[in-house]
């Protein structure tokens, strides 16, 4: 039997094999902590970030609005840097609760994904 640990890393390899970001577009990927969610948009041909933004300062408020907040600020980030489509990498997390708040505001924010 596998941990959940060990199936998000295998569900991580599984989709980074298909997702890569690339210049005119990069990929947005999402990583979760027990108290924290933190956002990059990465240029994986160059290996460098080109946006970011975390709930670092934010504990005041849930979880989940938290999540939307850093969604808001990614997309916001991101159309300053002149990002407007990116691949989503959601980084072997399942797509509901906080991940899907981060997707759904940025969404929002104007980022196409």
């Amino acid at each position: 039997m596998t941990t959940k640990i060990e199936r998000r890393t295998k569900i991580k390899y599984r989709v980074r094999n298909k997702v890569t970001g690339v210049a005119e577009r990069p990929r947005m990927s999402v990583f979760r902590s027990n108290k924290q969610i933190y956002v990059q948009i990465i240029n994986d041909l160059t290996g460098c970030t080109l946006a970011s933004a975390s709930s670092l300062g934010l504990e005041a408020m849930p979880k989940k609005e938290q999540a939307a907040k850093v969604g808001e600020l990614i997309a916001k980030k991101a159309i300053e840097a002149g990002i407007t489509t990116v691949v989503f990498d959601r980084n072997g997390y399942l797509y509901h609760g906080r991940v899907k708040e981060v997707a759904d505001a940025a969404r929002n924010g104007g980022l196409k994904f």
